[in-house]
């Protein structure tokens, strides 16, 4: 659960220092708004697959470092 609460601030922090709202940013990532929404809210995790295509799409050495 304390995975997913520090994941969901990086997340919105990363899509609000970008000025994404949640449904553009669900159009990058390929996914719905819900999933966006649920990570967010901590009500979900990240898949590896997320991960990747988050690091890829924002150049995070980060999230690359949660995979690697």
């Amino acid at each position: 659960m304390f995975i997913k609460k520090i994941f969901s601030k990086y997340l919105i922090s990363l899509r609000q220092s970008n000025g994404l709202n949640q449904s553009k940013m669900s159009e990058i990532l390929a996914i719905s708004q819900t999933v966006i929404s649920k990570l967010e809210n901590g009500e979900r995790a990240a898949s590896i697959e997320l991960l990747y295509a988050l690091a890829d799409h924002f150049n995070s050495r980060t999230l690359y470092g949660c995979v690697d």
